[in-house]
């Protein structure tokens, strides 16, 4: 019960700034870093954000990284120095909704779309015919899972995937627990249009939480795909994730993916994992690179 009145205590600041015409805060000084040394591509007439870093010369491994929700590709900043250390090209987008890129409203908002500019920003770096390794979080897992469907479906065009690397996503529909707000958003009811309006500029809206519904109707399409590569495949977890409860979505990813690894995190890390233990992120997902 705390619980519940906590959240809806968060949401009257909002609320009241919303209805006041209060702007929105200015960037951090390290948002605005991180804004100025991206670029922009355009996917269908829409602007997408993303950061493309040059690291070890001669090296010819490239890593893509997808963010989660509801947040962006500054999710990856603890741990970018470090992986250009270790890759030649180290890229990552801001979804569409998300970040720095476009939100158009209305929209229809899709994993199969955000996979297609994945694609898209890839053709548009000349790397449409690159080995790629894919490290992704959350909403990005799902994302991965798609592009890993066309990879398998060997569709020309799409990308070539050396390894994948997933973190504290809901890739099984039913270990997931959405929180509170999402739930809120996604299903409707009297408080989500206001939600959604009060949110909108922080990408909160019910079009980007139907990946949810998405992700329980395609289920047997994506989790398909994680069962049948042959790809190296990892998990990073951090298990105190709310949304991904330990010990239920651990025993269900080993049984449904034997084959995979898995780094279990320390016992305080949670949905968060590379915010939270960079280092240890970070050691984790070098440890997979380096075993095959």
């Amino acid at each position: 019960m705390r619980e519940w009145w906590v959240q809806v205590g968060l949401l009257a600041m909002p609320l009241l700034a919303a209805y006041l015409h209060i702007p929105p805060p200015q960037l951090s000084p390290a948002l605005h870093s991180w804004k100025t040394s991206g670029k922009f591509f355009t996917y269908k007439g829409l602007r997408i954000f993303y950061q493309d870093s040059v690291g070890v010369v001669g090296s010819p491994e490239i890593v893509v990284l997808l963010h989660g929700f509801p947040t962006s590709s500054y999710d990856w900043y603890k741990i970018w120095e470090g992986l250009t250390l270790r890759f030649h090209r180290v890229i990552a987008l801001d979804f569409l909704g998300f970040g720095f890129s476009d939100k158009p409203r209305p929209h229809h908002y899709s994993i199969f779309e955000q996979a297609s500019i994945v694609e898209a920003l890839l053709r548009h770096l000349g790397l449409q015919n690159r080995r790629i390794n894919l490290l992704s979080h959350d909403y990005g897992d799902i994302v991965a899972q798609e592009l890993l469907y066309r990879y398998k479906q060997n569709r020309s065009g799409r990308l070539t995937i050396k390894s994948l690397c997933l973190s504290n996503g809901g890739i099984f529909p039913e270990t997931h627990r959405p929180l509170l707000l999402q739930k809120l958003l996604k299903d409707g009811g009297v408080l989500s249009p206001i939600l959604t309006r009060l949110m909108n500029f922080f990408v909160f809206s019910r079009g980007l939480l139907q990946y949810i519904n998405q992700r329980k109707k395609f289920r047997r399409r994506w989790v398909g795909a994680l069962a049948s590569v042959t790809i190296p495949i990892h998990f990073i977890y951090g298990p105190l994730d709310p949304v991904n409860p330990y010990p239920e979505f651990l025993e269900l990813y080993r049984k449904t993916l034997p084959r995979s690894t898995v780094s279990i995190l320390d016992d305080h890390i949670s949905h968060y994992p590379q915010l939270e233990d960079p280092m240890g992120f970070l050691n984790a997902y070098m440890g997979f690179i380096n075993s095959f």
